[in-house]
């Protein structure tokens, strides 16, 4: 077994596996099915392998207070792409185009670097939305090159709360950007969940 499988199996020992029954969400019914592995963190304080941590769920759903909450964790880096995208693009990002092409921008500079750091034995949390399957198809590639573990953490949230929680993100003027519900709506017509046959390890959460 290779350093990263002994490290994957020290994560499924760690976890504990989500009894998804019938009265469950649809999305959860969903990633019930197949290989991937699905669990529900029980052990955030307990000793871990170097791993990349990632997040998949709706604007608004709580990703990066999760994101936060997770880089608390010893030698745990958290990396925000809205905090890099707000400074390195402080105007240029107004619509979906524009972030598509942005976002590609700031995932092609900083994947290697990423890969340096979990190569330091440096965990990282990649406040990046995992929400569709290209943008996890790099995740994976990032994981392939550093040779590490990893957890697809996945906020199960509904629309109506997401909204709820994101009128009082706008409210509060603290985030650096400000979403409208069209805004909302037009970008998540793209979210997709993670399916089995991508062979995340999925940590699910819901409210």
């Amino acid at each position: 077994m290779t350093a990263h499988g002994k490290d994957e199996a020290r994560f499924a020992s760690s976890c504990v596996p989500l009894d998804l029954g019938d009265d469950a969400p649809l999305a959860l019914q969903l990633l019930r099915a197949g290989s991937a592995d699905v669990t529900v963190d029980m052990t955030m304080e307990a000793a871990r392998p170097t791993a990349l941590y990632l997040l998949c769920g709706k604007i608004a759903a709580g990703k990066s207070t999760l994101a936060r909450r997770l880089a608390a964790r010893p030698a745990t880096l958290l990396i925000s792409m809205d905090h890099w995208m707000s400074i390195l693009f402080p105007t240029e990002n107004r619509t979906i185009e524009d972030f598509a092409r942005l976002s590609a921008r700031l995932r092609a500079a900083m994947g290697p670097h990423i890969v340096d750091i979990l190569r330091q034995d440096l965990s990282v949390v990649l406040d990046f939305p995992a929400n569709t399957v290209s943008w996890r198809g790099w995740m994976r590639s990032v994981i392939s090159e550093a040779d590490v573990a990893h957890e697809l953490h996945v906020l199960d949230v509904p629309d109506a709360l997401c909204k709820e929680r994101l009128r009082q993100r706008n409210e509060d003027g603290e985030h650096p950007y400000q979403v409208n519900e069209a805004t909302f709506d037009l970008f998540m017509s793209y979210f997709v969940l993670p399916t089995p046959d991508e062979g995340f390890n999925i940590v699910v959460h819901a409210p």
